[in-house]
């Protein structure tokens, strides 16, 4: 059988995909420990129990400060920031996406303006939000919406646009408006294309809250790892990539989850 027509079974995927992540753990282990047996102040690629003795401070013992346990609420604020900002953008897809979607009047006249902000690099507003926003939550949450949510947009507009034109055709033929076409045709279509959207748009939402905490913030993920990396604390700032990308796999997980409990015909054979 060609490798082409080869269908993994469930297991066998989970164990596939497991193989190349434990290889690159065991090559860091072992480049780690040769690192460490020629100089054990090596700081750059910290042992695990070296990333555990690092990290137990900020997990178990409350900050003098704050009174807060300083990993799990970096968390807190980093996730409050990327939920707010995801949601935004999703909603704006939704809607925006819709009427650009179904209504050729709407497209041409707003289309090229969605175009426009698509194009601008989110980095290069951030000046300019903080200065509008100033330095609180509005701004970091804007700078993802900014972001991400002009390429869901435009990604939700062409799938209902590229709609078969059979479709409009006979839902108008038995007499729907545009509004009907738009709630009962396109919106049930565009579901599963717009959860799409969001898994596609997961990295450089994290992207865009990372850099934001790392210039202006006194907590969150990215606020941690730009304060310690001054003292080259890669036992803190491993554990802490690592537990963005757990977060941003689980994200993604359970959209695809969702997308195929909730709309199983669109995924057709991978159900």
């Amino acid at each position: 059988m060609r490798w082409v027509n080869r269908r993994i079974r469930r297991g066998n995927r989970i164990l596939l995909g497991a193989i190349p992540i434990l290889l690159l753990v065991l090559l860091y282990l072992v480049i780690a420990a040769g690192r460490h047996a020629a100089n054990p102040n090596d700081k750059i690629l910290p042992l695990p129990g070296g990333m555990a003795e690092g990290m137990s401070a900020l997990l178990f013992q409350p900050d003098q400060l704050s009174g807060q346990l300083i990993f799990w609420a970096d968390t807190f604020a980093s996730l409050q920031r990327l939920g707010m900002g995801l949601g935004i953008s999703t909603l704006s897809a939704l809607l925006v996406g819709l009427l650009l979607g179904v209504l050729p009047p709407v497209r041409a006249t707003f289309g090229p303006l969605v175009t426009g902000i698509a194009v601008i690099p989110p980095i290069a507003l951030l000046p300019i939000l903080f200065i509008a926003f100033g330095l609180g939550e509005t701004a970091k949450v804007a700078l993802i919406v900014i972001g991400i949510a002009p390429f869901m947009i435009r990604d939700v507009a062409a799938h209902i646009a590229a709609l078969p034109r059979e479709q409009i055709v006979k839902a108008q033929t038995l007499g729907a408006s545009s509004w009907q076409l738009m709630l009962r045709v396109a919106l049930p279509q565009a579901m599963p294309r717009l959860i799409q959207a969001v898994r596609l748009s997961l990295g450089p939402a994290w992207v865009f809250l990372i850099s934001a905490e790392a210039i202006a913030s006194d907590i969150g993920l990215g606020y941690r790892i730009f304060l310690v990396r001054r003292y080259l604390s890669m036992d803190i700032i491993l554990p802490y990539v690592a537990w963005i990308a757990l977060l941003a796999i689980a994200m993604d997980m359970l959209l695809t989850w969702a997308s195929r409990r909730l709309f199983s015909w669109a995924h057709g054979e991978e159900h």
